[in-house]
């Protein structure tokens, strides 16, 4: 009989211990995969979505039972197909590329024109090159988008960045990290222009998308949160922007550090969502930490620093006034 048939999950989790060990040099400590996934807080689906993609593997869409020990997760129907994975480099259209860098050169060197020029340039190279579908087309509208906002030129960002969305669905496929970004970019414009709708819907579908392919636990997840409850603090929605600005908080703290500039915006962005809820007490000490944080890391001279002390004082006077009312109520 052939070896795979006498495999057990035992086995193979050995060996794959063994190749980490010798390939990568990475010693996994755990007796098999439900410790690894338990230590490393991995999620399942995300383990055989990348599985799938690594070895070619298209299997059935479905809701598959992970977690029941008596019954097994797959049946051989579940396997629709088999693709070979081919690796190889993509050839690069060589003129538009370097139309494209040196773009992004100029725009970090403060020329935002000559730059836009250039990239709307390479644009029109990689057109002629590729055709209309291509991921670097697709790479190269999200950069004009950008620089399409940053000019003020918000409507014009919209256009461009929806032509981004859709050719990287196309190409790229829609649960593609690059597609994820396209999505998230595209709120930004929708909500420049004043879409909260749309933009809301859209940041939504990424965060779906990012905790379908990375999990909770990843820093652009805090990222999306940190986005989703700015727009709901936005309009209004300060319990449900709480929610997400406090998973945002935890993500940054576990992934970047409790004293990163990253922890300190969540920070401010979560005391700013308490004081409209009312709660100035724990607004107050997440404005001290955020303002500890920009003291230590950028200075008291610097922009942010100023800005969390203004904060600070602003949020002292209301958390006063506030119980200066209550102790007038309960005098009543």
């Amino acid at each position: 009989a052939p070896d795979w048939h006498n495999l057990t999950p035992k086995t193979l989790f050995s060996q794959i211990r063994h190749e980490l060990k010798a390939y990568w040099g990475y010693e996994l400590n755990a007796e098999n995969m439900d410790a690894v996934i338990e230590k490393h807080s991995l999620q399942k689906i995300s383990l055989l979505r990348s599985f799938a993609l690594k070895v070619g593997l298209q299997i059935m869409l479905r809701e598959y039972d992970f977690d029941n020990k008596n019954k097994a997760s797959f049946s051989g129907s579940d396997i629709m197909n088999i693709f070979p994975v081919v690796k190889h480099i993509n050839p690069r259209a060589s003129d538009a590329y370097n139309f494209y860098t040196t773009g992004q050169n100029k725009i970090q060197a403060g020329a935002v024109t000559e730059g836009h020029e250039l990239i709307a340039e390479a644009l029109n190279l990689l057109n002629n090159v590729y055709g209309a579908m291509h991921g670097e087309i697709a790479q190269c509208l999200r950069m004009v988008a950008r620089l399409c906002y940053v000019t003020g030129e918000h409507r014009d960002a919209m256009a461009y960045q929806q032509k981004a969305v859709l050719m990287s669905e196309r190409v790229n496929g829609i649960d593609h990290p690059y597609t994820i970004t396209e999505y998230s970019h595209l709120a930004l414009y929708c909500f420049a222009n004043g879409q909260v709708s749309t933009a809301l819907k859209l940041l939504y579908r990424a965060r779906y998308l990012a905790l379908l392919v990375t999990g909770e636990n990843h820093p652009e997840m805090a990222l999306l949160d940190s986005n989703i409850a700015l727009i709901l603090h936005a309009v209004g929605e300060y319990e449900l922007s709480l929610r997400f600005a406090e998973r945002a908080l935890a993500v940054t703290n576990a992934s970047h550090g409790p004293r990163s500039l990253k922890a300190a915006v969540a920070r401010h962005l979560l005391a700013r969502t308490l004081s409209c809820l009312g709660d100035f007490r724990t607004a107050l000490q997440h404005e001290k930490e955020t303002y500890s944080i920009y003291k230590q890391l950028l200075g008291e001279k610097h922009e942010k620093t100023r800005e969390s002390s203004e904060c600070l004082r602003h949020l002292t006077q209301q958390a006063v006034v506030l119980q200066k009312r209550l102790a007038e109520a309960y005098a009543r």
